[in-house]
């Protein structure tokens, strides 16, 4: 269908619901308004509700465009180009992980624990984690860390957009802070093997950034980085908050035991799966 001046709401999400029916994709319809709600920044009952008036050839041919990108696998939120994450709506794509809802369940266990302080987010991505804590806790200072410059890029827009107070730096994990800065550090590190990267649906593992998803033969490479560089960089007293693979729990809760933290707790996510790793950096030198 050409995108021509006229086109009905009605006629503009069947159109849009066939071309995602015959890329396979279940419940056409309605991935056809959240694309609509997505891309306009209301609700899909604003299309609907006056289905019959046409809608501009410029929003025709762009919505359009979008439903084909979706036709072709990629993840909406890089269609639409935004992401929901705790309380915050924030910019999103393929510089960085999509923030997901298992990961907000890590800043709720970091704010019941850190008052105040400074608290550094090691592989910040979209900023998604850095800016929760600084919006919604009483933090001194909130720094994010990235090793890509692309992600930073994207997390700076996000602090634009949103207002919240933090810092971002570029560096590999936490290369970039003194020893000794930091009341906690977080993480949601890449924890994925490299067999099970390669076995991620497609519409994870063929868009989102591989750095951001796998960490070596074992999963366990950054973790382990973390574990050496949370004793590095935390007070004595300050936290380590990880979100790990919960095939992998116990392992880390054992390595973050061996490595002589205390206080050492796995917790499960919204899904109840054991997916945060909480530690506390000992008084030992």
């Amino acid at each position: 269908m050409a995108a021509e001046l006229g086109v009905t709401g009605r006629t503009l999400v069947a159109e849009a619901a066939a071309r995602l029916s015959r890329a396979g994709m279940a419940d056409a319809r309605r991935e056809a308004l959240r694309i609509w709600t997505g891309l306009e920044g209301g609700t899909a009952a604003a299309l609907l509700v006056d289905e019959c008036e046409p809608i501009a050839a410029g929003r025709t041919s762009a919505y359009l465009a979008a439903v084909d990108r979706r036709a072709a696998g990629e993840p909406l939120a890089y269609v639409t180009g935004w992401a929901g994450f705790r309380h915050l709506v924030l910019h999103s794509d393929r510089r960085a992980l999509i923030p997901r809802p298992e990961t907000e369940g890590l800043v709720d266990l970091v704010l019941a624990r850190v008052r105040g302080g400074r608290v550094a987010d090691v592989g910040t991505g979209s900023g998604c984690i850095a800016l929760s804590l600084a919006t919604e806790g009483e933090l001194a200072h909130v720094v994010g860390l990235d090793i890509s410059a692309d992600a930073l890029a994207l997390a700076d827009e996000n602090r634009r957009a949103t207002g919240a107070r933090v810092s971002f730096l570029r560096g590999d994990l936490t290369d970039a802070l003194a020893p000794r800065c930091l009341d906690a550090l977080v993480s949601n590190p890449p924890y994925l093997t490299a067999g099970e990267y390669a076995g991620l649906d497609p519409s994870v593992r063929d868009w989102e950034p591989e750095h951001a998803l796998s960490a070596g033969r074992d999963g366990l490479e950054t973790v382990g980085r973390l574990l050496a560089d949370g004793w590095r960089v935390l007070r004595p007293g300050g936290w380590l908050a990880l979100e790990i693979d919960v095939a992998r729990a116990a392992r880390c809760a054992e390595w973050a035991g061996a490595s002589g933290y205390t206080d050492v707790a796995i917790h499960t996510d919204l899904f109840g799966r054991e997916r945060y790793l909480l530690a506390r950096r000992s008084d030992a030198q």
